[in-house]
């Protein structure tokens, strides 16, 4: 049986618990043992290997035109990204951001991909 005590007890603790969960920013949640790749702000990170592994690739707004595909340079691919955009950027299996093969759009507030589920060969960066 709860007493008025132990239930105000067990609710503070709830809660206390529940504001330390919210306190984490969505970036820092990375598999156990993949420590997250190093990309600045308003970029998006591209690396050829997953768990952000070998040389990332970054490219920013000033260097892209919004909703273009772009493609990644000959005989080259991404398996981890991060996207700090700030803006949606949708991947694509095909060089030329055809959706006939797989696709996948990956938030801008700060989004680390340690693996993806496919060779990204090119991407669009999306107005919002």
């Amino acid at each position: 049986m709860f007493t008025k005590t132990t239930l105000s007890k067990s609710v503070l603790a709830a809660g206390v618990v529940l504001a330390a969960l919210l306190a984490v920013p969505a970036e820092a949640a990375a598999p156990r043992g993949t420590t997250l790749g190093a990309c600045g702000p308003g970029q998006l990170c591209l690396w050829p290997k997953a768990d952000f592994k070998g040389r990332a690739q970054a490219y920013e707004l000033s260097a892209v035109d919004i909703e273009s595909c772009v493609a990644l340079p000959a005989g080259t691919s991404a398996q981890a990204l991060a996207n700090r955009t700030g803006r949606p950027v949708t991947t694509y299996q095909s060089a030329e951001c055809a959706e006939t093969g797989e696709f996948e759009t990956y938030p801008g507030r700060g989004t680390w991909a340690p693996q993806t589920p496919y060779q990204v060969r090119a991407f669009k960066i999306w107005e919002r």
